[in-house]
């Protein structure tokens, strides 16, 4: 199976209240997209990433250099519209498109290998990991923004619920989305144009491919993956924790 990955890395940092993109964020004296390029380096050497910049990207560039094919997400309308803008750089590319976040450090070479092995094993159009939490306090009071995974009776994921669209009900939901998804590149370029900027935030949410594949009744997979590899880095707070978390490996 062909691999690729594209990592998100647009992101201001506005909340960390720092003048530079928000993946340039040090993490005990790297920054924190190094991390992720390091976990995908190590999964598959000989393919570049594909790194979605915005915001001061030019910086981001300089500091990858050509370990990454860069692409320009120029306005900020979703991470639907970010993976899209990257469709060019796939015309002559059939396989499995893995997608993840620059600010979120922790993530494995396991856990990407073993994404990458459940989608082609399974030969599902869409495969994604997910994260349970006991609940939302002390350290794991940053998963409480993540979307909710929506299942139906029969344990089937049927949709995504971002959390300033969940209801009361949604919101005490425990398995969370951190954002690491595979999919199919024929499926996600005939799908991915499909999304709709219906939602309170008016951007396009990437995890609404999740509701279009059940609706074709197209085959989904999922593995549920360790909290601590989903921590997102979004406040000097959240910094802190995943040095202390990194520190004590």
């Amino acid at each position: 199976m062909n691999k690729q990955v594209i990592i998100l890395a647009a992101g201001k940092g506005s909340r960390m209240k720092v003048d530079k993109p928000k993946v340039l964020v040090e993490i005990l004296g790297k920054p924190m997209i190094e991390y992720v390029l390091d976990s995908v380096k190590i999964v598959q050497s000989m393919v570049k990433p594909v790194v979605v910049v915005g915001h001061q990207g030019e910086l981001v560039q300089d500091k990858i250099k050509d370990r990454a094919t860069i692409v320009w997400q120029k306005e900020q309308l979703g991470t639907g519209h970010a993976v899209a803008i990257a469709r060019n750089i796939f015309l002559n590319f059939s396989g499995a498109i893995l997608v993840l976040y620059g600010d979120h450090p922790l993530i494995s070479p396991k856990t990407i290998e073993k994404l990458f092995k459940i989608h082609e094993e399974r030969n599902s159009v869409l495969s994604l990991m997910t994260t349970e939490v006991e609940d939302f306090t002390d350290w794991r009071s940053s998963f409480m923004e993540f979307g909710r995974i929506i299942r139906d009776n029969d344990n089937h994921i049927q949709s995504i619920r971002e959390f300033k669209d969940c209801s009361d009900a949604e919101k005490k939901i425990k398995e969370v989305n951190p954002g690491y998804y595979c999919f199919d590149s024929v499926w996600l370029w005939q799908n991915i144009q499909k999304l709709q900027n219906k939602n309170n935030q008016k951007e396009y949410y990437l995890t609404d491919l999740i509701s279009l594949a059940v609706a074709q009744n197209e085959k989904i997979s999922s593995i549920q993956i360790p909290p601590l590899e989903c921590l997102g880095v979004n406040t000097s707070e959240q910094l802190q924790m995943v040095e202390n978390l990194i520190k004590n490996k």
